[in-house]
């Protein structure tokens, strides 16, 4: 399993004093980039192959309030994948130190060429990354998103 420690800031905060949509999402990002990085593809890695993650579409369920500076435990899951690499599905679960389920964001994304501003298969190292985590229990086959 993959897991990251990060804490509720004070700027994760919104109006009813609990982390606010947007704190997941970014939280969310930071983690996928974290995993990335650690595993041979930082963001100058990115750069020099021309290519990064891009998202689509952002699902984003709630169960329990996540409130200033609690410690959560953010894991990653691959929800769905292409053949090709080229789509994503990832999941992050957001867990509270009681081991409650706070949230769950599922992410819909591909592989951006940064010059031709279209979908791409990645490295063969990229995929094998994407294809070690753990799956989902209602993992799916993506199609592809080359065209």
């Amino acid at each position: 399993m993959y897991e990251k420690t990060l804490y509720a800031g004070w700027g994760d905060m919104d109006f009813n004093s609990h982390m606010k949509n947007t704190a997941f999402l970014d939280k969310s990002a930071d983690v996928r980039m974290i995993f990335f990085s650690e595993n041979g593809f930082s963001m100058s890695e990115f750069s020099r192959l021309n290519i990064g993650p891009v998202i689509m579409k952002d699902e984003l369920e709630y169960y329990r309030e996540v409130k200033l500076l609690q410690e959560i435990k953010v894991r990653l899951f691959i929800a769905g994948l292409s053949e090709d690499g080229s789509r994503f599905l990832m999941c992050n679960e957001f867990y509270r130190l009681d081991e409650k389920l706070s949230a769950r964001i599922t992410s819909a994304g591909g592989w951006l060429d940064l010059k031709e501003r279209r979908l791409v298969t990645p490295p063969r190292k990229l995929l094998e990354i994407l294809q070690s985590l753990p799956k989902t229990n209602n993992f799916q086959s993506l199609p592809t998103g080359v065209r």
